[in-house]
């Protein structure tokens, strides 16, 4: 038996838990694809996964990561449209593609769903098996560190600022934590779209690169209350669209920076599940709290061909080693990063 090298986790847990070892080598069964992984972001998905999630079955021991880049190394049974040796990223929600959901492009909401390193396998590793549906060719304009940085953050951003909150050309947005995935992925994307953009940050450094993201705004958390900050720059209107990732820490607050009419849109709960709200103040103003989980193929491949020609980019933080995968991950715990940590395998080990 073939064997590769992989970071694993055999109990739930902290980053301690990681264990860079050696496993068995995939091999693609009918209708998927072997990718020879070049490189791979992590996310806080990551986190969420290693920690064990309520509802979601993992397989143990288990490899982490969902954004992989890399070169497609074998064909399994079945597969005819895709060529060997070529550079290509990959999908990371995995979908039947046949429901009414999928083919109305809500693949999310497929009733067999996955997200690779999460129900599967990922890319924490030398190899990876995945649908050959899920694998979408792309240039060299990008190294594949750059290339990793994109679907997850890319994907989701746009399904939660075009799908589902409608941002419009001069309205205006609040963009949560500019130095995170999503948040340097959705500020790109509401310029992108021509609305005005604020976002917030925890350094004075991070606020820097948030700049040349094309932030007009920018507040330092730490330093100012951002939702007065908010209102002082909209002049007491408020916001037309709220970016939320964070949760509870953020979440009542981001519904008070919202205009009349505005919409907020989630997609995450990294400060916690659960979280407070005077629904007078919802009906009141009539505002709208929308829901986000990942979002559908026809949208990223819309992203990657903007990423194509150069209208998004992907920020990366820091490359590290598969072997210091420990060390990274626990780098995007402590929110040390300003955009994407990737992770690139030895081929040679």
């Amino acid at each position: 038996m073939q064997k590769m090298r992989a970071v694993i986790f055999r109990k739930h847990g902290t980053p301690g838990e990681l264990e860079y070892t050696y496993v068995p080598k995939p091999k693609p069964g009918p209708g998927e694809v072997l990718i020879k992984v070049r490189a791979c972001a992590l996310n806080h998905l990551d986190l969420w996964a290693l920690g064990g999630m309520r509802g979601v079955s993992i397989p143990l021991p288990h490899i982490l990561g969902c954004d992989i880049a890399g070169e497609v190394a074998a064909l399994g049974p079945g597969v005819r449209k895709i060529r060997l040796n070529k550079r290509v990223v990959v999908a990371p929600g995995v979908s039947c593609g046949h429901c009414g959901y999928c083919k109305s492009g809500w693949d999310s909401l497929c009733a067999k769903y996955q997200i690779l390193g999460l129900q599967r396998s990922g890319g924490y590793a030398q190899y990876a098996v995945v649908p050959a549906h899920n694998v979408i060719r792309v240039s060299k304009k990008l190294s594949y560190e750059k290339w990793a940085a994109i679907p997850l953050v890319f994907l989701t951003a746009w399904h939660m600022l075009v799908t589902r909150a409608g941002l419009q050309k001069g309205e205006t947005a609040l963009i949560h934590a500019a130095g995170s995935g999503v948040g340097s992925a959705g500020l790109q994307i509401a310029k992108y779209l021509g609305a005005k953009t604020v976002t917030t940050v925890g350094s004075d450094k991070k606020a820097a690169r948030a700049k040349m993201l094309g932030a007009d705004h920018v507040i330092n958390y730490q330093k100012k209350e951002f939702h007065e900050e908010v209102q002082t720059w909209t002049k007491m209107r408020g916001v037309d669209v709220v970016l939320e990732h964070i949760g509870p820490e953020t979440f009542p607050k981001s519904v008070a920076c919202l205009a009349k009419k505005g919409r907020l849109v989630t997609c995450g709960v990294t400060s916690g599940p659960s979280t407070p709200l005077d629904i007078r103040y919802v009906f009141a103003r009539q505002l709208s709290i929308l829901g986000c989980y990942m979002g559908g193929m026809a949208e990223l491949h819309k992203v990657i061909r903007l990423v194509e020609k150069g209208k998004l980019k992907p920020v990366v933080d820091e490359i590290f080693p598969l072997r210091e995968a420990q060390k990274a991950l626990t780098r995007m715990q402590d929110r040390a990063h300003f955009g994407k940590i990737i992770l690139t395998p030895d081929h040679s080990d």
